[in-house]
């Protein structure tokens, strides 16, 4: 449904400045990514990529609970009337999607099962990378694919039904496109690199078994 035909009984505009809610999250955003880079430069045996990888996890994965979480389980948030800054956040990003204020049926299920299935997995990372587990490869291999799947079934059920949700070209390039398309090339760029650490991994270990014999 377009913007302009979405009916939402009950509906109450955002009352947070855009500027605000921006400014909030991108705040809150580099404090938790400065804490675990400050946390991490602790020990001596963590390299800098991992660092930054444990970043991304605790960012995306907080992302994934906190917002994305109340999202799912908040079915009125669009009748808000406090200011909450959660409720605030995804009116405003209804601009860009507003199947999100009429909570269309797919994208709950995407944000319910994204927060649940993925949230804690991506904090299991972050401990994971922090103590040199061997299994945080496969993990972050598994936890980028569903992110993968994640946003690409986010984009084609828009495009299946028009691709017309946004109230301005605005909103549409700056939130719909450019704030998921981290969602895209940050996975996919740490599922290649697992996949060649686990494939490295796997081979290293056949030669070992044929010296064996």
């Amino acid at each position: 449904m377009e913007p302009r035909d979405l009916q939402l009984p009950g509906y109450v505009p955002v009352s947070l400045s855009q500027s605000t809610i921006l400014t909030v999250y991108g705040l809150s955003s580099l404090l938790v990514v400065s804490l675990v880079w400050f946390l991490s430069g602790r020990s001596r045996n963590i390299s800098k990529l991992d660092r930054l990888l444990m970043c991304w996890w605790a960012f995306t994965g907080l992302t994934h609970l906190i917002l994305e979480g109340y999202f799912a389980f908040s079915p009125e948030f669009y009748k808000d009337k406090t200011g909450f800054y959660l409720a605030e956040v995804w009116k405003e990003y209804s601009k860009g999607d507003s199947r999100y204020a009429g909570r269309d049926s797919a994208i709950v299920a995407v944000e319910g099962m994204t927060s649940v299935l993925e949230g804690p997995p991506c904090l299991l990372a972050v401990y994971a990378i922090a103590k040199g587990k061997g299994c945080s490869y496969i993990l972050q291999f598994a936890i980028s694919l569903g992110q993968l799947y994640g946003t690409f079934v986010y984009f084609i059920t828009a495009y299946l039904e028009g691709d017309n949700f946004s109230a301005s070209p605005f909103y549409y390039y700056a939130y719909y496109v450019l704030a998921n398309s981290f969602w895209l090339l940050i996975p996919s760029l740490i599922a290649i690199r697992c996949w060649k650490k686990i494939s490295s991994a796997v081979q290293s270990q056949s030669q070992k078994k044929n010296k064996i014999r």
